[in-house]
This record gives C-alpha cells, sequence and structure tokens, in this order.
C-alpha cells in the first residue's frame, strides 16, 4: 500500500461516497463530528451503549449538544454492531479516557475501541484518533493493538492518524466547525489525507503537526495550561478571603492592563480540565520526572469542594445555627454551566463534605438525569424544592439560574439565609442575606 495509496483518490471516494466514514463512541466529541461529516459523507455511527444508539436513531442526543433538526440532513446511520461498520474505511475513534480513583490514566476505553476496530480493518484502511491521551499513547499503544488485531502493519498496510478534539460543551459560538483542527499522521499521505477530511468540515481551517506525538501534546497542555491558571485564581482566592479583599474585584481591577489573563476561581471538574493533566504527569513520572507544578495545581483544584463545605460550615456557625439540624440546598450537579454531563463533577465533593458533617443536602438541577447522579455519585436530586432551607449553595451557572433574585432565595430560606454562590453570578445584587463567593 506505502507505493499505492494516494491520499487523493481516497478523499475523492469518500466525496462521491464510494467510501465511508465510521465515528467510534458517540458522546459529547463523537456525535457531532458524525453529524458534521454527514452532512457530505456517508457516516456510520458506532457506539457500545445501546440505550444511547436507540435514542439517536430517534433523532435525539441524550447529550443535548446537538439539535433534533440537525439530524435530519446527515447521511448518518447509527448502530451498537460492530460488524456492521466493517465496510468502513475512515475510522474516527472518539471515546472517553478517564482517570481511575488513583488519577492513573484509564486506557481501558482507547484499548477496547482499537481491538474493536481491528478486528474489522482492512488493507487500505485509515483509523484517526480524537481521545485526549500523553503524548505517544496512539504509538505506543493504540497502533500496536491495531496490527496484532488485524494482522495488518500500520503505514505499510494501513494509515492511522491523531485530530484531538476541541469541544467546549455547552458553547454555543465555539462550535466544532469555528475551531482550528490539530491534524497529524503516522506518514506524509496519512497527515495529507486526515488534513482534507477534516477541512471538508472545519470552516476555521486545520493545522497540521510535524507528528502525532506533537499533537496529542499540543491537546494535552492546553487544558494543563488552564488548570493551573483556575488553580492560581483559587488560591488567590483563599489568600484574599483571610485578607476580607473580593476577589472578583481584584480580578476585574487588574483586568485593566492589556496583558492580564482574566480567569475565575471556582470548582473544576469535568473529563478534560479536571482530568487531562493526570495523563501528562504519568507520562511525565514514567519517564523520571516527578512534576511539581502541574501537579501542585491540580491538588488546589481537587480541594476546593471541601474548601467552599468548611466555609459554610464557618457561616452556618456564626448565622448561630447547629450545623447537625441544618439544611442545605445545592444548586447544580453537572461540572460545567449549560451541559447534562456529569462526569467528575465536584460537586458531588461539595454534597459528600457537607453530609460528613451530618448537614442534610437537597440537590437540584435542571440539566442533570438523576438517575446517572445516583448510578455515579450515590444521592438523587430533588425535583421539589422546599422553603426550608438555612444554606443555598448555587455551585453551577446554568442559565436557567442567572435570573433568580433576593427574594427568590430569601422565600425558600429561613431566617438568617446563607447564600454561597460559587460562580460570583449574584455579586452586588444581595442585601439581605449572608451572603460569599469565591
Amino acid at each position: 500500500m506505502a507505493n499505492t495509496f494516494s491520499p487523493q483518490h481516497f478523499f475523492s471516494d469518500l466525496q462521491k461516497k464510494q467510501k465511508t466514514i465510521a465515528v467510534v463512541g458517540l458522546g459529547y466529541v463523537g456525535l457531532p463530528i458524525a453529524i458534521e461529516f454527514g452532512y457530505q459523507f456517508k457516516v456510520l455511527g458506532y457506539d457500545i451503549n445501546s440505550e444511547r444508539i436507540a435514542k439517536l436513531r430517534c433523532n435525539e442526543d441524550p447529550s443535548h449538544e446537538v439539535a433534533t433538526e440537525s439530524f435530519h440532513q446527515a447521511d448518518i446511520y447509527f448502530t451498537d454492531n460492530i460488524h456492521e461498520i466493517a465496510d468502513a474505511s475512515f475510522y474516527i475513534i472518539a471515546v472517553p479516557t478517564p482517570v481511575d480513583h488513583h488519577k492513573v490514566p484509564n486506557l481501558s476505553p482507547l484499548k477496547n475501541a482499537s481491538k474493536n476496530i481491528g478486528s474489522i480493518l482492512k488493507a487500505g484502511d485509515c483509523v484517526v484518533y480524537e481521545s485526549t491521551v500523553y503524548p505517544g499513547c496512539t504509538e505506543e499503544i493504540c497502533i500496536p493493538i491495531l496490527e496484532e488485531t488485524s494482522n495488518l502493519k500500520a503505514g505499510k498496510d494501513f494509515k492511522v492518524g491523531y485530530s484531538p478534539e476541541r469541544i467546549n460543551p455547552g458553547d454555543k459560538i465555539n462550535t466544532i466547525t469555528r475551531i482550528t483542527k490539530v491534524v497529524s499522521g503516522n506518514d506524509i499521505d496519512a497527515l495529507h489525507l486526515v488534513s482534507d477530511v477534516y477541512k471538508s468540515i472545519i470552516v476555521a481551517g486545520v493545522h497540521q503537526a510535524s507528528s502525532i506525538k506533537v499533537a496529542e501534546a499540543a491537546k494535552i497542555i492546553e487544558n494543563t495550561q488552564r488548570d493551573l491558571n483556575i488553580a492560581l485564581m483559587n488560591e488567590l482566592s483563599i489568600i484574599f478571603d483571610r485578607m476580607n479583599i473580593d476577589t472578583l474585584e481584584v480580578i476585574e481591577a487588574a483586568g485593566t492592563k492589556w496583558n492580564f489573563a482574566k480567569f475565575y476561581p471556582g470548582l473544576v471538574g469535568g473529563h478534560c480540565i479536571g482530568v487531562d493533566p493526570y495523563y501528562l504527569t504519568y507520562k511525565a513520572i514514567e519517564l523520571g520526572y516527578e512534576p511539581e507544578v502541574i501537579l501542585s495545581g491540580r491538588r488546589i483544584n481537587d480541594e476546593m469542594g471541601s474548601y467552599i463545605t468548611k466555609k459554610a460550615i464557618q457561616l452556618i456557625i456564626r448565622a448561630g445555627k447547629y450545623v447537625s439540624k441544618v439544611k442545605v440546598l445545592v444548586m447544580g450537579a453537572t461540572f460545567k454551566e449549560n451541559v447534562s454531563d456529569i462526569r467528575n463533577s465536584k460537586v458531588s465533593d461539595l454534597v459528600k463534605e457537607l453530609e460528613s458533617f451530618s448537614v442534610k443536602v437537597d440537590v437540584t438541577d435542571p440539566l442533570a438525569d438523576s438517575k446517572e447522579v445516583v448510578e455515579e455519585y450515590g444521592f438523587a436530586l430533588v425535583n421539589n424544592i422546599e422553603n426550608d432551607y438555612d444554606c443555598v449553595i448555587v455551585a453551577v451557572g446554568h442559565e436557567a439560574y442567572l435570573q433568580l433574585d433576593e427574594t427568590y432565595f430569601k422565600n425558600i430560606m429561613n431566617e438568617n439565609g446563607i447564600l454561597i454562590d460559587v460562580k460570583g453570578i449574584y455579586k452586588n445584587k444581595i442585601k439581605d442575606l449572608i451572603y460569599w463567593t469565591l
């Protein structure tokens, strides 16, 4: 294949729908890209979750990121049967890459997906990975699995590319087609093919990385950099709180200088910022280097749930309330605003910490699924918000919460009510309640 493979002919066959694209993993990353490709190419969407496939076949996105009407014009067939995507030629793997309870990368989904694709891989095919990994993972872990399972040789019999996902859940402005796509390949032909395929749907264009490792590293430092910046703001908020200084006012004042980067304190969870740095530090430690700055930032961000809880307990005591008898409402359970994704949500840390003080906790969220929350964290969401809370913690800045005012909170609280506004969305709007923000 090395002498006969033509990126131009391959891409032309995709355009004429003589070849098919298959997207493996149809979550927050895989589904939007499958839909976009479906507008121009013939696409097969594969996921191991049968319930998800059933909903997708009814034009319903369980993650609420893709609108129903977006399915209508896409040439796409959804399946949970791996053999139904065996005729595809261009495979995109977009499965989760989480960490375990010890903060060690869990590559099981990626390895299983590679085995599945390897079992149906043909000479002349191309496999592109989008899952976030540490530099070297694609070539050290994924390609050997593809080769062993398929009895084919990468480069000689099939091509491999890496194009890291840059999906920002909940963002309706910086959508997938408007974000420059980094692309790479295991050789020049693979790079050209992957570049041509993605250029066809990415309005913002593509950036060709010189190697797969460079593309992997570029992705992982995007979130690591953001994680560290937020960690700095979180640490500053802790310091400023002891100085009785308003952190948000400090940030606004500092932000008047042109080169000040505005980041804000808060809970840092999710499947990207709260996870990706651990992939980089894992590989660094494996190579004999103990990261200091990155792990320090991760530690600060991981402890913010505990910090906010302890602050809430202090305010409860100062208000003359008995901790074991108070009732707290936590508003928001997802990892960030305006999404339904609860993976690695640091709100669960808040709930567990509060319950460790024998506090009765209700949790509500307009977007999260209560069944998923129970399965993931062991507590359910309440449908009916009561009127006898001693403290309300607004942990996630959902759009539905932005229009709430002090009257609303006073109506659901007992006397001497405490409002903890993690995101600072009610700053300068609360006059009577005890109010605190990071």
